[in-house]
Formats: structure tokens, C-alpha cells, sequence
């Protein structure tokens, strides 16, 4: 007889948590493991306004060892395991103009926050989580791991890649010992930040809020779907991936980009 899940409280009993997990798609992520009854921690550097008394913070800086080292030891005193370990946190603050503008420490920071982070907590929770011969790990990438925009995200797109490439061998090496290790890779998603972005690029050439969202798209390629994704969207996949509907899933990267990538 095949297994049974429960769907409406699928979680229950496991604890996870979320990088990155105060704004955004970290937050949207967080949110639907909680719904889904799973005890769900955050981090961050700051704890925002707020903060769901149900989700669990912890203050910590990923970009540096000490933090993640803070993070593990923390989560494992407090909650004595991990069950779920969604690596969401990332992002580029480099400027743009191509690689000539980009320095040392630009590229540094880039690789600090979007891979070796995600490898330091996976380093800390995997020990754990093969005792107790069960776990899911995720990794947020981006398509950019496979469509660079050269111009003003080279350093970070170059991590995701490398983070997309780890993710895979991974999996290889965890997955017989009843670990699952997977990637989604977003395109573009609408959050906060998308939106302060869109009416700033609005005002600064003097058109509106649509037509700007309109050029960041054709500068994509194109969106067959037409609109960025809902950071709830990205959540919904996340939150079936990190489910028990999920078994038999490891080692493969999920695209979630309404079509942008131009090839299979």
C-alpha cells in the first residue's frame, strides 16, 4: 500500500529553517513552511518590525563564519536538530559597467553570501541530519547561474553557478544517506525591492510604473508569461519540495521563471 501524507499539516514536527527569511522570498518561504506546520526559524542581520511571534529569529551576519558557526550552534541548542535547511538568502550589490569597475572585494562578497554561506550551514547541519538519516536541503540559485547579465551582476551570477554546481555533486555524495538536496533557481521576482526598484527606473526616464517593469523584461529576453514571479509562487514550489510528496526528488535543479531561459 502506498504512503499516506497529510496534506493540510504536512510539516508538523519539523523544524526548519530559512536564510534570508525576513523580507522577500525568504519571508514568503518562511510563511508557507510555518502554514504547513513545520516550527520555522529566520535569519538575519536585523530582526524587522513585525516578525511573526511564531517564527524564531536569529541575528546573525552569513557573509562571515562566525555567523553561520552562531546559526548552527544556536538552532541545534535550542531545537536539538534540523529537518530543513532552505538556503535562501543572496543577492549583488555590485555596481554596474562590466567587469573593468569590479573589484577584489566585489567579487568577495559575492561569493561569500551566495555560495560559501550556504556550504558553511550545510557543513554545520549535514552531520545531523545523516544521524538521523533524513533531511531536505534547498538552494535558492537564480537562472542567472545560467543566463549572466554581465553588465551589472557578473560576481553574483558566477556564485549562483557555482552554487547550482555544489548543489548537484552534493546531492550525489548525501542522498544514500537519506539526505535530499535540491535547487530552485527563480527568474526575476517581484518583492519590495523589485517594486522600489521599478518606480525609481520610472521617475528617472520619465515613464510609468508598467513601462518600466516592460524594459526590465525585454532586457531579460522577454517573459513569455508575461510578468515577473509573485514571491508566493516561489514559496508554493519550495514548500512541495520540502514535503514528504517530495521523496523521491534529489539532486535536480528546479526553474521557476515563466519561460525567460530561451532553451530546455
Amino acid at each position: 500500500m502506498g504512503e499516506e501524507f497529510n496534506f493540510n499539516n504536512e510539516l508538523s514536527g519539523k523544524v526548519a529553517l530559512v536564510t534570508g527569511g525576513t523580507k522577500g522570498t525568504g519571508k514568503a518561504i518562511a510563511d508557507r513552511l510555518l502554514n504547513a506546520g513545520a516550527t520555522v526559524i529566520i535569519t538575519a542581520r536585523k530582526e524587522p518590525e513585525g516578525t511573526k511571534e511564531k517564527l524564531h529569529f536569529i541575528s546573525a551576519d552569513l557573509s562571515a563564519s562566525a555567523g553561520t558557526q552562531k546559526v548552527v550552534s544556536e538552532v541545534l541548542a535550542k531545537f536539538g536538530k534540523l529537518d530543513i535547511l532552505i538556503n535562501t538568502l543572496g543577492g549583488s550589490e555590485t555596481k554596474g559597467g562590466g567587469f573593468a569597475v569590479l573589484n577584489d572585494e566585489d567579487w568577495e562578497y559575492a561569493i561569500q553570501t551566495n555560495l560559501l554561506a550556504p556550504v558553511r550551514l550545510d557543513r554545520g547541519f549535514l552531520p545531523q541530519m545523516i544521524e538521523q538519516k533524513s533531511g531536505v536541503i534547498i538552494h535558492i540559485a537564480s537562472i542567472q547561474g545560467k543566463l549572466p547579465l554581465y553588465d551589472s551582476t557578473l560576481p553574483y551570477a558566477a556564485a549562483k553557478a557555482g552554487l547550482i554546481n555544489y548543489s548537484k555533486g552534493l546531492s550525489n555524495e548525501v542522498s544514500p544517506k537519506g539526505v535530499r538536496v535540491l535547487t530552485v533557481s527563480p527568474g526575476w521576482i517581484m518583492t519590495t525591492s523589485a517594486e522600489r526598484m521599478m518606480e525609481r527606473i520610472a521617475e528617472s526616464s520619465n515613464t510609468t510604473i508598467e513601462q518600466a517593469t516592460q524594459s526590465v523584461m525585454d532586457a531579460l529576453g522577454g517573459i513569455p508569461m508575461g510578468r515577473p514571479a509573485k514571491p508566493e509562487e516561489i514559496a508554493e514550489l519550495v514548500g512541495f519540495l520540502a514535503s514528504p510528496r517530495a521523496n523521491y526528488l534529489t539532486g535536480t535543479e528546479f526553474v521557476i521563471d515563466g519561460g525567460t531561459i530561451p532553451t530546455i
